[in-house]
């Protein structure tokens, strides 16, 4: 199998991508200013955890569908893409619903019997 490169458009093809950003979405203004501290240093793509599995229940689970339009927040006010990981097709329709650009299966809820 080959894979193509994939170069979203703003990025640059010879720097590395780098995606940072808080592993839990907690308030709006934790969300944008980080977002904004990192868009100054360059960072092209903002990552928060929206939805947070776990591996027992039980345990803070992510603010969920609340803070997505933080997300878009982040993506009018510093033009970054923005990316979550999601654990359930709900999750998926939301963040298309929302425009997040970028989605993914993290290793946790791959194993998480809970999710």
């Amino acid at each position: 199998m080959e894979l193509e490169s994939i170069l979203l458009p703003g990025m640059e093809e010879n720097r590395p991508i780098v995606i940072a950003g808080p592993c839990s979405a907690e308030t709006e203004e934790q969300v944008l200013t980080t977002a904004k501290q990192l868009s100054d240093r360059g960072v092209k793509i903002f990552r928060a955890g929206v939805w947070k599995p776990r591996t027992k229940p039980g345990g803070f689970e992510g603010v969920g569908v609340e803070a997505l339009p933080w997300l878009k927040a982040v993506k009018k006010e510093t033009g970054m893409y923005v990316a979550t990981d999601v654990a359930t097709a709900k999750h998926v329709y939301e963040c298309l619903k929302a425009g997040i650009d970028i989605v993914w299966i993290g290793a946790r809820t791959t194993a998480n019997p809970f999710a």
